[in-house]
């Protein structure tokens, strides 16, 4: 049900419209990050700040884990912890690099087809990551462990506040 509704949020239908905010003004651009490094980017994130998803209510110690696969996808795997640090749902599924920075990413369980996640920025060395969707409706700050430098959490949000995002609805995730 969860990957359904994570479709559903992510695609952009009207009926979604009506009933999933916007965390970002879609009237200003959104860019990508124009030099992007997919080998770089491979390996464990920690989710340190998220915009509130009704997918991942009440998840805390959240990770994403990017990997290379034979075929040229990128393989995906989300979990979501609960409080006590125990597993509560993963999601597995596969993403295609379609641009600098864009990734449409595929899980086998959601019948609606692929999500727009792009990478707008990293800091130089690939520590930290922010991830937004063109809708608006989602958006990510990552990191290579669970605390965030805050020069490097400042930055982050400067990258959100800058492709249009409201901030002030931006909430920190325990790790």
């Amino acid at each position: 049900m969860r990957a359904l509704l994570l479709a559903l949020l992510l695609s952009g239908c009207a009926v979604v419209d009506a009933v999933v905010p916007a965390y970002r003004d879609t009237s200003a651009p959104i860019a990508s990050k124009a030099v992007f490094e997919p080998e770089r980017y491979l390996g464990l994130w920690y989710e340190v700040a998220r915009f509130p998803v009704f997918f991942e209510q009440g998840c805390v110690g959240v990770t994403a884990e990017y990997g290379r696969r034979d075929d040229g996808l990128l393989s995906v795997l989300n979990i979501c912890r609960n409080a006590d640090g125990s597993e509560r749902s993963r999601i597995a599924g596969t993403a295609e690099i379609v641009g600098p920075g864009r990734l449409k990413v595929r899980f086998p369980s959601v019948p609606f087809g692929a999500a727009d996640y792009w990478v707008l920025w990293t800091d130089p060395d690939y520590r930290t990551a922010v991830v937004g969707v063109p809708n608006g409706r989602a958006g990510w700050i990552l990191n290579r462990t669970p605390d965030i430098r805050a020069d490097r959490l400042n930055a982050a949000r400067d990258v959100l506040v800058f492709n249009g995002y409201d901030i002030n609805q931006l909430i920190e995730v325990p790790q």
